[in-house]
Parts: C-alpha cells; structure tokens; sequence
C-alpha cells in the first residue's frame, strides 16, 4: 500500500494537501525552521473539517535533537493533550550527545502516545549511524522512519535510503526534495518505495500593501512579504505518480 504524507502547518496548506489526495498529513508549525510542535487550535480547525490521518511532530525548538529534562516532560503532555485534540500520532525523535537514539529520553514520549503511530522524523539523518539508528528505532515500537538517507536531499541519499528499504524494519517515510519527478525516480530504482514526505511549497505574496522594509521580525534577511504553503496540484501529481 502506497502512502504519500505531507507536512503542512497551516490550515490553508491541510485544505491543499487533502484536496490534492495527501493521505496522511504531518501537522507541525514554522516549517521554514525545519518544523516545531503545532498548535492544538490548529487541529482542532482541520479535525472539524476532516478526518485524515494526523501525525504530529513533536520538536519544541530548533536546533539540535538532545533535550534536557524540561523539554521531554513537555512534549509529554503536549502529546497527551494532542492526542486528546484528534492526532492520530507522532514524530518524535531525541539523540544522545554522542549522536545515537537516545531510547531513556523517548520512553515517557512513547508512553504518553499510549499506542498512537509513532514516526522517528530527520534526527535520523544526523545521527552517528543511521542504519542503526534505524534499527534502534524498530526496536523502541516505533512503526515509521522518515528520512532523506543522511543527506541534504533523498536524492543525494538514495544509496542509504536503499539499504534501509532491504531491512526488516519500520516503514521507511522517503523525505527531503519530494516531488513527482523524484518519486518516479526512486520508484524505478526501488519498487518497494511506497512511502514519501512532502511539503510541496509554493510562495504566496503577502497581502500587505504598505511594507516597512529593514525591519526583520527574527532571522535577517528572510523574506517576510511572501507566504509559504502547500501546492494543491504539486500533491496531485506526486499522487498520480505514486499511484501508477
């Protein structure tokens, strides 16, 4: 069975995402950082419009993966009230210092997910072995791995990501540059390829007529004036492409 997941963090980019066939979404906020922990009124908005699956991602900053005390205890109960709200599961991930699964760390995650599906996202990619982080993985219950194959893009990583797809393991979540022409790639190099991530952006501009320009609200230089959000049709084809 085939699945295409997309990410999305906004109500807008959901409503794209499942017309344009996603069948399962990843729900998070600030994509443009890589991610972090949604909003529970944003999937309380999309769960009154829809009942697709929903994975949550569970990251309560950017930056690295190894997380002090106070923040597993809060993505704990964030997933608990999560959960509550309508998820369907969750992508987690914590690393030791020295770069491998941290299994101590993600016990109370996997606990407070109490059965939900559970996703090992990207710290895969830089941990200090991927294919054993891979296998940890499945050995924590953990039913998904999401991954570009320890690469800027899963293109790059193909190899890897190959040999993660000869293992007896969690599903392998192909992540990381997704589109229609990659998963046409990836699929003739590998049929048993039947998973793939995917943000599909596109660039809206903003609205706002008057713009003060030199005045960044956070990173320096990034682009303030455009929006970005999920392409309706860029899900449909990698659909179509998945499908065939």
């Amino acid at each position: 069975m085939t699945l295409l997941e997309v990410c999305v963090d906004s109500l807008a980019s959901a409503r794209a995402a499942i017309r344009g066939g996603a069948d399962r979404l990843e729900l998070c906020s600030a994509l443009a950082i890589g991610g972090l922990t949604p909003y529970k009124a944003l999937l309380e908005q999309i769960r009154a419009e829809s009942d697709i699956p929903i994975r949550c991602l569970m990251r309560p900053r950017a930056g690295d993966f190894l997380y002090t005390p106070e923040e597993i205890r809060m993505m704990a109960e964030q997933i608990r009230e999560l959960k509550e709200a309508g998820a369907d599961g969750f992508v987690i991930g914590c690393l030791t210092a020295e770069g491998d699964l941290d299994g101590a760390a993600m016990a109370p995650l996997i606990e407070a997910a109490d059965g939900a599906g559970l996703t090992l996202h990207r710290c895969i990619d830089v941990s200090r072995d991927p294919l054993e982080t891979y296998r940890a993985a499945g050995r924590l219950g953990i039913d998904t791995v999401l991954t570009s194959g320890a690469a800027g893009s899963c293109v790059k990583g193909m190899d890897l990501i190959g040999q993660m797809l000869r293992e007896d393991g969690p599903q392998v979540l192909i992540g990381a540059g997704v589109n229609a022409k990659v998963i046409a790639a990836f699929r003739e190099a590998y049929p048993e390829a039947t998973a793939f991530h995917m943000s599909g952006k596109r660039d809206i501009p903003s609205a706002m007529v008057f713009r003060r320009e030199g005045v960044p609200m956070g990173i320096p230089g990034f682009d303030e004036w455009h929006l970005q959000q999920t392409d309706e049709e860029a899900v449909r084809l990698a659909k179509e492409v998945l499908c065939r």
